[in-house]
């Protein structure tokens, strides 16, 4: 473990060094840091799990995603393997990413993990986690797969992850009770947006429900982006990290829509979770709320319908796209003591029972190319309908890690939340901030060696 380790810090060297110092005091006190976990959870050094129990550190911690975590570990239970809970709270994953880099850099790393997008090679490059070929080619994954998902997954010809459900980012949600009361219709465009959102001001509804927290914030800027540009421009941007691109007015005209759309938002804004804001757009408090489609597992968790209580739209000027982020699980390989057992869980993954009950909970689609259509809700359709279009239709979300690498992701985050809550910062200078940034990126330094 100790050669890992080298090669962990010289791999992250050149990153952000928040999580870095963080895992080196959890190396020289023996300590984890004081995050709340699972009631059964136990990450004493003296702990270990059982051959037929697997420790998974995730963040899904809302009322629909503990739905979903249930599905997944009553179904382990039947193999006679036991899911042992490592729940960290915060959305997009923000606490649970510094604590598995804590864990690992102090040699406690989990048997499974939540680990979403292009951060996977840089984990498979050190040799870290569990090669799944075992379970993928009797699988025959490659066949079975969507092709976006089946490449996000391998690694150097390897298949490191198992992939659970297909969530798109770029919807709009609304209160179909409240539009049905003041006979308003979903907006397709932006002007017909700022028309319905003027009658639902007038009539003393909050048109648009927003928390200023920064993934949230930058979780709707990129919606903007796409709908400004469509995913060959949105990959510049993000995958491609182009400085060039980020002088481009396309940009500009997104940044100036964000700061646009508080009019229609609850002032002052507030800092709140999005199971809470989702809560509000719920009760009425909102009605219309643009986040990924794991608001309507959480709208049905608490007993609301699809096409009755709530509908299900688009972004104005994304009905063609798809900005998706795909939830999957790994494997740290470890002594390989655990490996049946983790390939177990990879091979129940991917079964089409789970594919199904999942994804029904967590309100994404099956990473099958071919599902059960017939268990799917019109919200569902609609996306799966959307992303089997292919990949010049699909955009792959900058906010939750599915286009470039964490440390790049964070600090575009965070300038956008900047200017976003500041006035007085111009579209120009928030370009020019972001296309450094873009300079600075991995990618960008790559291509210029």
């Amino acid at each position: 473990m100790n050669e890992q380790l080298k090669r962990l810090y010289c791999v992250f060297k050149n990153r952000d060094w928040s999580w870095l110092v963080a895992g080196v005091a959890v190396v020289v006190v023996g300590a984890l840091p004081p995050l709340s976990y699972g009631a059964d959870t136990n990450f004493g050094p003296d702990s270990y799990a059982p051959p037929d129990a697997l420790q998974v550190l995730h963040w899904w911690t809302s009322d629909s995603e503990r739905k979903a975590v249930k599905v997944l570990s009553d179904r382990l239970a039947q193999e006679n393997i036991v899911w042992r809970n490592a729940a960290v709270p915060g959305g997009a994953g923000v606490g649970a990413s510094k604590v598995l880099k804590s864990r690992v850099l102090a040699g406690h790393a989990p048997e499974v993990t939540q680990l979403n997008g292009v951060v996977f090679g840089e984990w498979a490059d050190l040799g870290l986690l569990l090669e799944l070929d075992n379970v993928s080619r009797p699988g025959n994954w490659k066949k079975v797969l969507f092709p976006t998902v089946w490449s996000l997954v391998q690694n150097r010809d390897h298949v490191v992850a198992a992939p659970l459900g297909i969530q798109r980012i770029n919807m709009l949600f609304y209160n179909k009770k409240v539009f049905d009361r003041l006979g308003l219709v979903v907006p397709r465009t932006w002007a017909d947006f700022d028309r319905v959102a003027t009658k639902l001001k007038q009539a003393g509804v909050v048109p648009l429900a927003q928390s200023s927290e920064a993934w949230q914030v930058a979780t709707l800027f990129e919606t903007l982006v796409l709908a400004e540009s469509g995913p060959a421009f949105y990959r510049r941007l993000f995958v491609d990290m182009s400085p060039q691109a980020y002088a481009d007015p396309r940009l500009a005209h997104a940044l100036k829509r964000l700061r646009g759309l508080k009019q229609w938002m609850p002032l002052p804004l507030r800092e709140l979770s999005w199971n809470d804001m989702t809560r509000q757009f719920a009760d009425g408090d909102a009605a219309m709320f643009v986040m990924g489609d794991w608001v309507k597992g959480e709208l049905k968790a608490w007993g609301r319908m699809p096409d009755v209580d709530f509908a299900c739209s688009t972004v104005p000027g994304t009905d063609d796209y798809h900005l998706y982020s795909v939830d999957t699980l790994a494997m740290f390989a470890g002594d390989y003591s655990h490996q049946p057992a983790q390939e177990k869980l990879a091979q129940i993954l991917m079964s089409a029972s789970v594919q199904t009950d999942y994804n029904q909970v967590k309100g994404s689609i099956p990473v099958w190319r071919y599902p059960d259509k017939t268990k799917m809700d019109s919200c569902s359709l609609a996306s799966w309908r959307t992303f089997s279009k292919g990949s010049a239709f699909q955009a792959p979300s900058l906010v939750h890690r599915m286009a470039t690498d964490e440390t790049t992701k964070d600090a575009i985050v965070a300038e956008v939340r900047r200017y976003f809550m500041d006035d007085k910062i111009t579209e120009a200078d928030t370009q020019h901030r972001l296309a450094a940034i873009a300079r600075s990126s991995p990618k960008t330094a790559r291509s210029e060696e």
